[in-house]
């Protein structure tokens, strides 16, 4: 599966070496893909509204709960055409932002990890 690249930290497009937009195969196309799963607001993405992790009613607008943000974003990750297993792992929690690792495994059995 291809993605459009983006660069990292800006996160924006890419340009190849022929002055297109790059794009991301493989294992690096899932990671991004999850990447942005696991960023992405429910309700933000125009054509499918229904996708993203419920960060205003079940993240932001709680107290903090480590089990209930990790099975949300292991959720968003399974979500990713090619990924089959996901574990989430929050390393490092200070006011309200939090930072970790989403660990998942690809249909070809390849460990990704994901930082947050």
């Amino acid at each position: 599966m291809n993605t459009i690249a983006l660069s990292s930290p800006a996160w924006d497009l890419e340009i190849d070496a022929n002055g297109n937009i790059a794009t991301a195969t493989g294992p690096n196309a899932i990671a991004q893909d999850v990447a942005s799963a696991i960023s992405t607001f429910l309700g933000e993405v125009y054509y499918d509204t229904s996708q993203g992790i419920p960060y205003f009613t079940s993240v932001l607008a709680q107290p903090y709960s480590p089990s209930l943000i990790q099975a949300l974003l292991v959720q968003a990750a399974l979500t990713v055409p090619g990924v089959v297993k996901a574990q989430a792992t929050i390393t490092k929690f200070v006011g309200r932002k939090i930072s970790g690792v989403v660990n998942v495994i690809d249909t070809n059995g390849q460990a990704l990890g994901v930082t947050f």
